[in-house]
């Protein structure tokens, strides 16, 4: 029975390639005739060229990016659907010439009880069935039965093949170093979750091992599926802890179809800044904080200030005394406008000139001259290119980039003294720092913050919005016109041609325009280790989707950053007031039972508010505690790395070390083991990869190797999270290291 339902899944999933392949020419045929299409000048027709050229590039890319496992279960239907009751579930919809469906889109409503389907509620459902791939080729079959007249061999065609279970295959194969979809071993709790509603935030919490980040990916991949006309050009923002962790999930969206995904750390959500260290935690914690708002905010409003006594200024000889009464009149008028700093000063400007005229002209005819309305506009114009009036009104108000202006604040103490009558000198001394200094993880919410304040700096590129804004109009419209004259309404939205003008300004796609343009604001935003974000962290992505529709993944009992959230009310109120929702993960998929017994029996002893959770499986190994007795650390954690080599050498392994340790690990490990071994994130395409705590978050190995978990759990004030989170990384072997 076996080999011949084997057979037959290879002849049907021979045949879906064999339509895979079959589209991919046909696009490749359709980009390379609208390519060499001959438009002249004419505007329109080249736009309509460009327009179709982006669309058939990137169905193109999503034929190429799923074919592996493109196919990976089917369903048994109790009433047969265009005369067939089966119906084959994969990563993307396949229809043949005659629009007769072939391959069902997980993400579609009729995949739904492919996942959610049990005895009790079969929905429509005999039997469902896994089909494991090796590339394109079926190499096992094994079926969930909901109808027990299947078990009793009376239903010809309808044979079933029971084995070992695909979630079971999947929990313990190897790790390869990065992060597989779970598109084929969804579990039902986390189907609910994915495709729930796109309103509001949606926080999923759960402890290790739960599929927190898969659910979530799978989750952007299914709202992007179900949301094409909204989220096609207002773009996915996902999120991450680290440059690591986004390394071993960015496979994870292509292999689902979804390609124009913005992917992103906490440290690179200010363009131009890739920030990947932090401060420590004290100024960690102040730079988190909401009080940093009001700073900021009275830090701006100081550098709009009037002289304290008059001012002399020379203006073609003539000398001009100038009343700080002037400067502050200009300065009123300009904050009542209500405009950022840099916007606002140029109302300030004029004011200022305006009076300085009034003032200039005033004295001339004292002195006898005659001032008609043509010498005014010359005197203003001597007035603005004078050096002394330059100088009197930037030293009144001066426009900033937020660059500078967080960099003085740290390299002025007397200025931040000024504003912070408060604070402890040890508060202001964390904070301060030379102006030459590299921008920190925290400082990007600040930066962010100084944008929102000063806006844009005279003279940066966004003086071209407005001619982007007609161009936009202008591409709008001309994809309104290609719509109907192509015949293709319905298929495509004027929104999405528009998206792929060649005439636009800036023509990268929708994901590279959003990754470059801070006002950017996203249809949606994924955010993994939430837990981890400070109160000005939000502020920046909650910037970032005004309609505050998130997917927001965490643990509150894996917090260790020094301003990360003490619980989800307390991290989420103050952003969305009542306009998010929890569901929780209580499964463990990931890690062994007599691993998470340990590591959860530590966090109850250090006091972390964790949710216990029910592993699937008990597991094979049991925890090893080795003691490095004398030897150095650094050695006694290599002996341990090979021991588990011994065990399984084809498998991952991950060596976690306090931070005051990890490159003298890194060095012993990578002296022993050569080039099978890498540190930080480029030891995630190793078979061997030294970590940190903080950076092996969200990742999962075969084996971790822990070099001495006291230190870990003492290196911070919430130390005892990164040691939970490091226990809990294997999906195999666990060996703790103590000195």
């Amino acid at each position: 029975m076996l080999e011949s339902e084997l057979e037959r899944e290879r002849s049907v999933v021979a045949g879906l390639y064999e339509r895979l392949d079959a589209l991919r020419v046909e696009t490749e045929e359709r980009l390379t005739r609208v390519r060499r299409e001959s438009v002249g000048s004419n505007h329109q027709a080249r736009s309509e060229r460009d327009a179709f050229a982006r669309l058939y590039e990137d169905q193109l890319g999503q034929l190429r990016e799923v074919d592996s496992r493109l196919v990976f279960g089917r369903l048994l239907l109790e009433h047969p659907v265009d005369g067939t009751a089966h119906r084959y579930i994969g990563r993307i919809g396949l229809r043949d010439d005659d629009q007769v469906s072939l391959l069902i889109d997980w993400r579609a409503q009729q995949a739904s009880a492919f996942y959610q389907a049990t005895a009790s509620e079969r929905m429509g459902v005999r039997a469902r069935r896994h089909l494991t791939m090796s590339g394109r080729q079926v190499t096992r079959v094994d079926d969930e039965v909901f109808d027990e007249a299947l078990l009793d061999g009376g239903d010809a065609g309808s044979e079933v093949v029971q084995g070992e279970g695909a979630l079971l295959a999947a929990l313990t194969a190897q790790r390869t170093g990065r992060m597989h979809d779970i598109v084929a071993t969804i579990q039902a709790e986390q189907d609910r979750i994915i495709r729930s509603d796109l309103r509001g935030a949606l926080v999923v919490q759960g402890g290790p091992g739960t599929g927190k980040t898969a659910v979530a990916l799978h989750r952007a991949a299914y709202l992007l599926y179900a949301n094409r006309q909204r989220l096609s050009t207002s773009g996915v923002l996902v999120v991450g802890p680290s440059v690591a962790f986004l390394r071993y999930i960015e496979a994870v969206l292509p292999s689902l179809g979804e390609t124009g995904v913005v992917m992103r750390t906490l440290g690179e959500l200010f363009p131009g800044i890739e920030a990947t260290h932090d401060d420590e935690p004290l100024a960690a914690r102040l730079k988190g904080s909401a009080q940093m708002v009001r700073l900021l905010s009275r830090a701006v409003r100081s550098r709009q200030k009037a002289p304290t006594e008059p001012q002399t200024v020379e203006i073609n000889g003539e000398r001009l005394v100038v009343e700080p009464e002037l400067v502050t009149r200009a300065i009123a008028r300009a904050q009542r406008s209500g405009k950022q700093h840099n916007l606002a000063r140029v109302t300030f400007v004029k004011q200022a000139l305006s009076e300085l005229t009034d003032k200039l002209a005033a004295q001339l005819r004292q002195r006898g001259a005659t001032i008609d309305e043509a010498d005014l506009k010359v005197l203003r114009e001597d007035l603005r290119t004078s050096y002394d009036v330059r100088v009197l009104l930037n030293t009144a108000w001066l426009p900033m980039t937020p660059e500078k202006f967080i960099q003085d604040l740290y390299a002025r103490p007397a200025w931040l003294a000024e504003l912070t009558p408060r604070w402890t000198d040890a508060q202001r001394a964390s904070l301060h720092r030379d102006r030459s200094a590299l921008f920190t993880v925290s400082d990007v919410p600040l930066l962010d913050e100084a944008a929102e304040l000063l806006g844009a700096f005279p003279g940066k590129p966004d003086a071209g919005a407005r001619e982007r804004d007609r161009q936009r109009k202008r591409d709008l419209e001309n994809a309104r016109a290609a719509i109907r004259n192509m015949g293709v309404e319905g298929l495509v939205s004027a929104e999405q041609l528009a998206d792929g003008f060649a005439e636009q300004v800036d023509n990268g796609t929708t994901a590279e325009r959003a990754a470059a343009d801070r006002t950017w604001t996203y249809g949606h935003v994924v955010v993994d280790e939430a837990q981890e974000l400070s109160p000005m962290q939000w502020r920046v992505l909650v910037r970032r989707s005004p309609m505050k529709s998130f997917t927001i993944v965490g643990d509150i009992a894996q917090v260790a950053s020094a301003a990360g959230a003490t619980s989800w009310e307390a991290a989420l109120t103050p952003h969305f007031k009542d306009a998010w929702r929890l569901e929780e993960l209580t499964v463990n998929y990931r890690t062994p039972a007599q691993i998470t017994r340990e590591a959860e029996r530590m966090a109850e002893e250090a006091g972390l508010p964790i949710t216990r959770t029910q592993a699937v499986r008990e597991g094979d190994w049991p925890i090893r505690n080795v003691s490095a007795e004398g030897s150095p650390l650094a050695e006694a954690v290599a002996d341990a790395v090979q021991a588990d080599r011994d065990i399984d050498a084809s498998g991952t392994v991950a060596v976690i070390a306090p931070t005051a340790e990890v490159d003298a690990v890194a060095e012993a490990v990578a002296n022993r083991f050569g080039e099978l071994a890498a540190r930080g994130a480029s030891g995630l395409m190793r078979p061997i990869a030294v970590l940190t705590g903080y950076e092996a978050k969200g990742l999962e190995f075969d084996a971790v190797v822990l070099a001495d978990p006291d230190a870990l759990a003492t290196e911070t004030p919430r130390g005892a999270a990164s040691l939970y989170v490091a226990m809990t990384r294997p999906t195999q072997r666990l060996t703790l290291v103590t000195r």
